[in-house]
C-alpha cells in the first residue's frame, strides 16, 4: 500500500506562542533569550523571531521539551511562520497545535520517523467457534516496517495520536484492511478497528469508508468495528452517536476489552459483539478472573450480543472459556496474523 503523505514542518523562522496558563509565557522568554531570540510580548501572546537561519528556534523547541511537564506543553499553543495576511493568519491561530504536537511531529518528543518513514500493511488474525473450530471471521491489525525494523499497529497509532495525524491513519487502516481482505475474505466477517475521536462527522469520515466496502463488495453485514473499551470511557455521548451510524450502515460494532469495568458500558452501547479483555483471559482458571469472565458473558448473553475470548494461546483455555459460555475464540492457538490466510472448503478463510 503507498505511504501516506505526512505534513511535516519545515525549518521555522517566527512563531507564535499563546496560552491563558500564566507562568508558560515567562518561561519560554527566558529560554529565547538565551538562545538569542527576538520576543515581542502582547498579553497571553510571545512573537519570537530567530534573526538567523531557524537553527535558533529549533533550540527554543529542544529546550522547552526538556524543561516543560507534558501536561504544560499540551496547554501552550505554537504557530510556526504565521501568515502576514490578517485573514489567512487568524485562519492558522484558529488551527495552531499544541507545543506538544509540534514536538511530536518534529520528532523532538517522539520517534516520528518510525510513521513517517514506515511502509504500511494490513495482517488478519482468524476468529473461530469455539464449539466447531470453524474460522468465522477475520481482525485486520495494521503493522509497519522501517528500515528492517518492525512496528507494531499499537506504536503506530501513539505516535500518530501524539502528532495530531490520528484521523489520516485510522482511515488508512480501515481502507488497508477492506483492500487486503476482499480477494479472499469470502462470506467471512472482517473485524476493523477504529478509534472514535479519528471521527467527528461519521456521515463525512466514514463516507469513504462506506464506498469502498460497497465498491469491493464488502457486504455491510460483515463489517465489525471494534471500539477499544479504554476509548468508550472518554466521550461516550459521540461514542454512542457513533455506532448509531454504524449500525445505520448495517455494520455491527464490537467493545474490545471488555472486562469488569465494562459491565456498565454494555447497557449504554448495546455492542453485537464483546471481546473479553486478552489479560483477564490468561488469567484464567484463576477464581477472580472466572468470576468476571462469567459475568460479562451472562450480561453480554441478555442482550443478544455474541462473545469472543481473546489471546486464547492453548487447549486448556480454550476449554475454560468455552465452559464459561463465550461463543468464539482469538488467539494464536487458532492462528498468528498473516498477510493473506488461506482458503478452507467451506469458503472461509482459515488462519495461515
Amino acid at each position: 500500500m503507498p505511504r501516506p503523505d505526512w505534513p511535516l514542518p519545515v525549518r521555522p523562522r517566527r512563531a507564535l506562542f499563546a496560552t491563558t496558563v500564566g507562568h508558560l509565557l515567562p518561561a519560554v522568554v527566558d529560554n529565547a533569550g538565551g538562545l538569542g531570540l527576538d520576543v515581542a510580548r502582547a498579553p497571553g501572546l510571545l512573537d519570537v523571531v530567530d534573526p538567523g537561519d531557524g537553527a535558533g528556534l529549533l533550540g527554543l523547541l529542544d529546550r522547552l521539551a526538556r524543561e516543560l511537564t507534558v501536561a504544560e506543553t499540551e496547554q501552550l499553543r505554537i504557530a510556526t511562520d504565521p501568515a502576514a495576511d490578517g485573514v489567512r493568519l487568524a485562519a492558522q491561530l484558529l488551527v495552531a497545535p499544541t507545543l506538544a504536537v509540534e514536538l511530536a511531529r518534529r520528532g523532538v518528543s517522539a520517534e516520528i520517523g518510525l510513521l513517517v518513514e514506515a511502509d504500511l500493511w494490513p495482517v488478519y488474525q482468524p476468529i473461530v467457534s469455539l464449539a466447531d473450530r470453524r474460522v468465522t471471521g477475520h481482525e485486520a491489525l495494521l503493522r509497519g516496517q522501517v528500515d528492517g525494523r518492525h512496528v507494531g499497529g499499537g506504536d503506530l497509532f501513539f505516535l500518530a495520536e501524539a502528532a495530531g495525524w490520528l484521523p489520516e491513519l485510522d482511515r488508512v487502516a480501515r481502507h488497508a484492511a477492506l483492500g487486503g481482505a476482499a480477494p479472499w475474505l469470502g462470506s467471512a466477517d472482517l473485524y476493523v478497528n477504529l478509534h472514535p475521536a479519528s471521527v467527528h462527522r461519521p456521515q463525512v469520515c466514514l463516507a469513504g469508508t462506506e464506498a469502498l466496502a460497497a465498491e469491493l463488495g464488502v457486504a455491510p453485514g460483515q463489517l465489525v468495528i471494534e471500539v477499544v473499551e479504554s476509548h468508550a470511557v472518554v466521550d461516550r455521548g459521540h461514542l454512542v452517536a457513533l455506532l448509531e451510524h454504524h449500525r445505520s450502515l448495517g455494520w455491527r460494532v464490537a467493545l474490545d476489552g471488555a472486562g469488569w469495568s465494562s459491565l456498565g458500558l454494555l447497557g449504554a452501547l448495546r455492542p453485537d459483539v464483546v471481546k473479553l479483555d486478552k489479560a483477564l483471559v490468561q488469567q484464567l482458571p484463576a477464581p477472580g478472573a472466572r468470576a468476571v469472565v462469567a459475568a460479562v458473558v451472562e450480561l453480554a448473553h441478555s442482550r443478544g450480543a455474541t462473545v469472543v475470548a481473546e489471546g486464547v494461546e492453548d487447549e486448556e483455555t480454550a476449554q475454560e472459556v468455552a465452559a464459561l459460555g463465550a461463543d468464539l475464540g482469538q488467539g494464536w492457538l487458532f492462528g498468528r496474523p498473516v498477510l493473506q490466510p488461506a482458503a478452507t472448503t467451506d469458503d472461509r478463510p482459515a488462519a495461515g
